[in-house]
């Protein structure tokens, strides 16, 4: 598992810095971050269709980062490795009424640059995500994962995850 690096403010904040023992670093993204982080969600035969991983990119990726840091509890977090960012994923703070008035975390766009799969950046990225959720009070985690993706959910079910419900979803564009 991941440690904090040197001088992070605290073990358990949502933006806390860890390194491991490879030099892996897992951190929040910066919007400096949004080109490899894009071209990631692309390099993927349903993402290819969905993003635009162009130079420059297009402006709504570093509106859209923006409005992540201005909604709070909502960021990318990056894995960086040798100074490339080789893997990220979205983690947003859900409040809520039911469970109780529970906190629930929401996983998306989960991803491991091509080079770098078979290293468990995937695995500690998610382990990272489960330690800041947690220290922010959320109870359950959830994420949706497109059902032709079998080798995701395999590896989602190796962390713990569950088939627990029928996730559905409605365009609206």
């Amino acid at each position: 598992m991941t440690q904090p690096a040197a001088g992070a403010a605290s073990e358990t904040a949502l933006d806390a810095v860890w390194r491991d023992t490879d030099g892996l670093l897992i951190r929040p993204a910066a919007e400096d971050d949004l080109p490899a982080v894009v071209a990631m969600l692309a390099d993927d035969g349903l993402g290819k269709s969905r993003e635009r991983p162009e130079s420059p990119l297009p402006a709504a990726y570093g509106e859209a980062f923006r409005r992540m840091a201005l909604q709070g509890g909502n960021l990318i977090l990056v894995a960086e490795l040798n100074g490339a960012v080789v893997g990220c994923l979205q983690l947003t703070l859900i409040h809520g009424i039911s469970r109780m008035g529970a906190t629930r975390a929401q996983v998306e766009g989960v991803r491991v640059a091509t080079a770098a799969r078979g290293r468990r950046v995937g695995e500690r990225l998610m382990r990272a995500a489960t330690v800041r959720a947690k220290a922010n009070g959320a109870v359950l985690m959830q994420l949706t994962t497109d059902h032709r993706r079998i080798d995701a959910h395999r590896f989602y079910e190796r962390l713990g995850f569950v088939g627990s419900h029928l996730g559905m979803k409605k365009e609206l564009g």
